[in-house]
């Protein structure tokens, strides 16, 4: 009997019109990224692991391919685009650069080794953009505007970016003073929405009322831009009334972009990349429940490679997309039509010449011989 050698499991081969259709979705959104302004850059697959230790505040150790090379130092096949262009950027573009903003977009795979993700892929293919240099709310509006756009770009209408706020849940953190496990236990049950496991672990710290007020409410605090409104009246404490007030400026900003119909608010939402230090985003739409992009500002990330600049990205994942845009029915239409010559003996010389000549005006052209299969 014939053996047949199956992939692994949580990746998969992509081949035929579904291949070519990602490959033309990909270069539709790469002009998006071209006409922010944003140039390529490429990072290798693997890096050193220190580029996604846990002090980076990325992907858990657990949940990375590692291996070893020849002088015995542990690499990490790349879970995460963000620290590898940040490593790469703090080396090559930042150097004696002052008042300097680096735009930079990137496309390749990312692989996650993880035993909770059943289901879904271990290898996906991501699409982003980081921008380096700018701290102004001008800088976080600009990169939800080109989320924005791509989800336009790539045909679906109907979709929501919820846009979320680090400083706000750390800040009331810091007031708090609560132990790291109780902090880590109530960022999973906010995170999860779960008002219940909430209320009882804020309840065993001992806080002070309006402190435990807001941590109640923070798994509500989700909708329109009214819902900032509602966050302002609930806390005293100046640094989270700060972030509240830069989302406020956003929001401004976005208006002016035509896109504000787009957005909805999500205090509650708490990312698992630890290294995120302002406004968060995801962005949703019908047809998959995993984000098609996410991302946000990281204004200390780059210290850790020996560089000290704010700056703010997102990364789209090629897989959920085109999963979202089959459940809708929105079609990636191809840009070719591949055209056939069938030839023999007798005149393949012609068959060859004129396949030729077609090739040279952009034509698609298969060569097939009369009798065989296409």
């Amino acid at each position: 009997m014939e053996r047949v050698i199956h992939t692994p499991e949580g990746v998969r081969d992509i081949y035929g019109q579904e291949c070519a259709r990602k490959r033309v979705l990909q270069k539709k959104l790469h002009k998006v990224f071209v006409s922010y302004g944003y140039e390529d850059i490429e990072t290798p697959t693997f890096e050193f692991f220190d580029v996604f230790s846990r002090e980076i505040g990325t992907i858990p150790s657990k949940d990375l391919y590692k291996f070893f090379d020849q002088e015995g130092n542990t690499l990490v096949l790349r879970p995460d685009f963000t620290p590898s262009v940040a490593r790469a950027a703090s080396k090559y573009f930042l150097e004696g650069e002052e008042n300097k903003v680096i735009r930079l977009c990137y496309q390749g795979n990312t692989f996650l080794n993880s035993s909770g993700y059943q289901g879904r892929l271990r290898e996906v293919t991501e699409m982003g953009v980081e921008m380096m240099g700018d701290a102004s709310p001008d800088s976080d509006a600009e990169i939800l505007a080109m989320m924005i756009d791509l989800l336009k770009t790539a045909g679906l209408k109907d979709f929501q970016v919820s846009v979320g706020q680090v400083d706000f849940f750390k800040s009331l953190l810091e007031e708090a003073g609560m132990s790291e496990e109780a902090v880590e236990e109530l960022r999973e049950l906010i995170s999860s929405k779960n008002h219940f496991g909430v209320e009882e672990c804020v309840r065993g710290q001992h806080l002070k009322q309006e402190l435990t007020d807001v941590f109640m409410q923070m798994p509500h605090l989700f909708g329109s831009i009214e819902i900032l409104e509602k966050a302002k009246t609930m806390t005293k404490n100046v640094k989270a009334l700060a972030s509240i007030a830069r989302l406020e400026e956003i929001y401004r900003i976005l208006e002016m972009y035509g896109c504000e119909q787009y957005i909805t608010f999500d205090l509650g939402m708490l990312s698992k990349y630890r290294y995120y230090t302002g406004i968060i985003m995801q962005a949703f739409t019908y047809g998959t429940g995993q984000p098609l992009l996410k991302g946000g500002r990281y204004n200390q990330l780059l210290s850790h490679f020996g560089k000290s600049c704010p700056s703010i990205g997102f990364t789209l994942v090629m897989e959920h997309l085109m999963n979202a845009l089959s459940r809708q029915g929105i079609e990636v239409p191809l840009t070719w039509v591949t055209e056939e010559i069938f030839y023999d003996e007798e005149n393949r010389r012609e068959a060859i010449e004129q396949a030729a000549a077609m090739r040279r005006e952009g034509k698609h052209v298969v060569l097939r011989k009369k009798g065989m299969t296409p």
